[in-house]
Parts: C-alpha cells; structure tokens; sequence
C-alpha cells in the first residue's frame, strides 16, 4: 500500500526527523574523538519559538567546521568516498516551514489523498481524519536537519543546541555520501511510480514492486541511522554490530518519537509506524548486513543492489538468501469492474499486514504472523453512475498456508465492527467460524492467551452502512470484497479462485 514518509520523500528531502527516545547521544568536537555515548535523552525543543535561544555566530561557525571532519569518519565508516565538498547553512524554523510548503507538489498532495481514503476504508485511519495536515505538523514538530540533494547542502537548524548538532550531522552527511556515489534523487525516482496513474492496469511484477521507494527510502535511512549511531559507540569502543541492546534500544525508542513530540504521540497506529519505518526497520537491516557481508555488503553493494519490498526489509534474511516469491496473479480489472472508475491500486505489502493485524489483534500476534504473508495488492473504485457511492474496496492476500490464511481472514473479519457502524453477519455459504484452539492438532502446544484468534474458513458475508462485505478463503488465499455489488464480486471470484 503506501508508506507514508516514502510518499513525502521529494518534500522533505532526506530529513533526520529527530533523535530517537533511547538512543545514545554525543557531543564530540571532532570526527575523530568524540565524546562517550550516554542514554540522556534530547532537550525537549521550547514549547513557543519566542523562547527558543538560537545558536551563536561563534556556535555555528564552529558547527560549519566540523561539517568536514565527521564527513571524513562517515567516510571511513561506510567505505563511500568523499568526491566533493558538500554546502552547508544555517536555517531558520521559518525556512523549514517554507521549505516543507514549497516542496509539497500538486502529484504529492494527490497521492496523499488517494491513500488517505484508502487507509479510512482499511480503518488503519479514522474517518474524519486529516492526513496532509498531520504529517506537514509531524514533520514541522520533528524535524532536526535535512540534507538537500537538489542544492547538495546540509541544513543544519539554528535553533537546535551545538551538543545535540553532531549526532545529526553525521547522519545526514551519510545521505550527502550517498547522494555523491549514487544520485539520491535519481536511485529514489526508479521507485516512485504511481500505479493509479498508469493508464493501463499494471501487471502482477509491477504491482510487486509497487514498494520499491519504501524498501530503497529504508537502505537510505538505515545506513544514516547506523553511522549516526556508531559515531556515538566508537569513544566507548563499541561498534553497533556488538552492541544488539543498544541498537535494540534505539528502534524501540522510534515508536515513541522524541520525549516533546505531542503530534506524533497522539498519531493513528499506521501513521506512527509507517513513518519510523525506514528508520527503525532500516537499521536492523543494515545491522544484520553487517554482521553477514561486512562493510561493503551493508552500504556500497546494498546500494548497487537494492530490495524493493519491505518483507526484504523486515526479514534482511529474505534479502541475503536471493528468495523470489512468484508476483500474485491478478485478475482482468479493466473486465471485472467495468461498472467502476479506478480510483487507486497498489501492492499491500507485509510492512502493511504487520500493522494492520497489530491494530486488530495486538503486537505479539502481528510478530508473529507478518512472517507468513506472501503477496497481496488491493484495487479501490467509484461507481461509474454514482459518485457519491462509498469507495469500493478488492483485497488479495496470500500466505504460507490454508491455516494462516484462515488466521488473517478471522482477524480482517473481527476489524469490520470497529470499521463500520452497523455489521450483521449474514449465513456463511461454506464453513463456520471455528477457534484457532480447536485447529490446532493434537501434537501441536495450545496456542497462549495472547494468540487465541477466531479464524475464518470458506466464505462469509455482512452487511454494512456501506454496502457488502464478502471475506472469503480458500486455500493459502483471502479474497475481501467491500461496498462491491455482488456481480462485480462474483466475477472476481471466479478469477481469483479459478472457479
């Protein structure tokens, strides 16, 4: 589906979005000898701008003079060769502000919107909520530093205290690294394109790699957060590589935000994790690349060769071991909604399974069940004759087994009664709702508390304020069907389970 902070990628440029909760600090005064790493957490920034001390001429000239030295040591750390000098300023908050506003396209501002209503109709947003409003107020709250490849100069925010400068200095000056070996914003735009604008209906490998800037913004950040975090170890003579509590500390650390950001705190699940995503998963996978390849493996060849889903991300080993999971076939869209208007279409990835069984049904199930899913995309449309009908919703997933699959339906089905007002389960055309305690068989342990989930066999149907809703399994596949009329759903069907 989307990960939001991909999708804002050309308006905020590649921006440190403020020192993770957890995460070791450093005030080194040079790349080559910084000061120990403590776990004191970031200054919370002035609640108003009136009372915020802005750094010294002295201060930022100073900062201006390590720019080159911690250059050097990300350098040194990720193998990637200084071939120019990179630009640096001192920015206002004003200039953020401008900036973030300028850069907002009309093309970006769209998709924004399409994926908001996708996102209200999943119910991984509330209905009345404002997602262009949020994330320009996110990026505004947490910003820290950003460097811009279009200008090739690092931004450094004046109003941040010197101490608290470094650490993100050496984060964006990885991006500055990249950008000079690679051309950031050309490597990212090999994954920007919009399905919903392709004229014709993509094929199953495109809908595949319809994640790619999410899977290319993670190696991005990921590199910048495992340099920023090493320069904070190398004093105490740590490396992130033998040091698995730290970096645990620090992604955990990401899904809470910096201890002020009140915006960030009171964001909808999807939106908290969607974007420390590319921060926190992206860490992990260069950490466990390396562990496995080394230096090169983990920056250069990452970058040369890049994932292009996130199941590659979350599970760096998928990447490692080359594993190629066959695209889904998809059904003839133009053909089964030929009473419809596209309206928005893409791959629902595992990063996106993860969240939303964690939404429905907890932390500890969605661990352990996003390993299982094995493709899936979604297709949204509008009635041709009625445009003020509710939006239309096809989801397909697969996973690694009839027994997983049934396990997800059962979670889609109980998300319906906190997605909708009115829900009325219809009878079920093929096999009930059974316990996932009475699945399991007799050689198998009970499945704890935590894990005990309804599932879903064969196929059921509600009715709702907006319309239909079709939940079906068979096999290792769920089909979902939402606001269809029962044609257009029964063409579907025939395709997706070759009936």
């Amino acid at each position: 589906m989307v990960v939001l902070l991909a999708a804002l990628l050309s308006v905020t440029a590649w921006a440190q979005t403020g020192q993770p909760a957890g995460a070791p600090r450093s005030a080194s005064q040079s790349a080559s000898t910084p000061a120990a790493a403590t776990q004191d957490q970031p200054k919370p920034a002035p609640p108003k701008e009136e009372t915020e001390t802005k750094i010294t001429p002295r201060e930022a000239e100073e900062l201006f003079h390590s720019v080159d030295e911690i250059l050097a040591f990300d350098s040194k750390q990720t193998g990637l060769p200084i071939k120019k000098e990179v630009k640096r300023r001192l920015t206002s908050r004003e200039e953020v502000v401008a900036y973030l506003t300028k850069h907002m396209k009309d093309e970006d501002v769209q998709r924004l919107r399409r994926s908001e209503l996708v996102l209200k109709k999943f119910g991984m947003l509330p209905r009345d909520f404002d997602l262009e409003q949020l994330l320009v107020a996110l990026l505004k709250e947490q910003v820290a530093g950003y460097y811009d490849p279009k200008t090739k100069t690092v931004n450094l925010l004046d109003w941040v205290p010197l101490e608290e400068q470094e650490p993100v200095m050496a984060h964006e000056l990885t991006h500055a690294l990249q950008d000079q070996s690679i051309n950031l914003d050309k490597w990212m735009k090999k994954g920007e394109k919009d399905l919903a604008e392709i004229r014709k209906d993509p094929t199953p490998s495109e809908i595949e790699d319809d994640e790619m800037d999410d899977a290319r913004e993670a190696v991005i950040e990921g590199q910048a957060e495992a340099v920023m975090m090493q320069y904070a170890l190398v004093p105490v003579g740590r490396s992130i590589i033998d040091s698995p509590d730290l970096v645990e500390s620090m992604e955990s650390g990401m899904s809470s935000g910096t201890p002020d950001s009140t915006v960030f705190k009171d964001a909808p699940i999807f939106l908290k994790e969607s974007l420390t995503f590319p921060y926190s998963y992206g860490l992990a996978f260069v950490v466990k690349l390396l562990q496995k390849g080394g230096r090169e493996k983990a920056f250069a060849g990452v970058l040369a060769n890049p994932p292009h889903t996130t199941r590659q991300i979350m599970e760096p080993e998928t990447y490692l071991s080359g594993e190629r999971i066959e695209p889904m076939r998809v059904p003839d869209f133009a053909h089964d909604f030929r009473n419809y208007r596209k309206f928005d279409i893409g791959a629902m990835g595992e990063f996106d399974v993860a969240v939303l069984v964690e939404q429905y049904a907890g932390k500890e199930l969605s661990n352990r069940l996003y390993p299982e899913w094995r493709g899936g995309y979604y297709y949204a449309a509008r009635p041709r004759n009625d445009a003020a009908a509710p939006l239309a919703l096809l989801y397909v997933s697969r996973w690694s087994s009839a027994e997983k699959a049934s396990e997800f339906a059962g979670i889609y089905a109980r998300s319906l009664t906190a997605r909708y007002k009115k829900t009325e389960e219809m009878k079920a055309q093929e096999s009930a709702t059974v316990s996932a305690q009475t699945a399991e068989t007799d050689d198998k342990p009970a499945p704890t508390v935590e894990h005990k989930i309804d599932v879903l066999k064969g196929r059921h149907v509600w009715s709702t304020e907006e319309g239909p809703v079709v939940i079906e399994q068979q096999g290792d596949t769920v089909l979902v069907s939402e606001s269809l009329d029962a044609a257009t759903t029964e063409r579907i069907e025939q395709e997706v389970f070759a009936k």
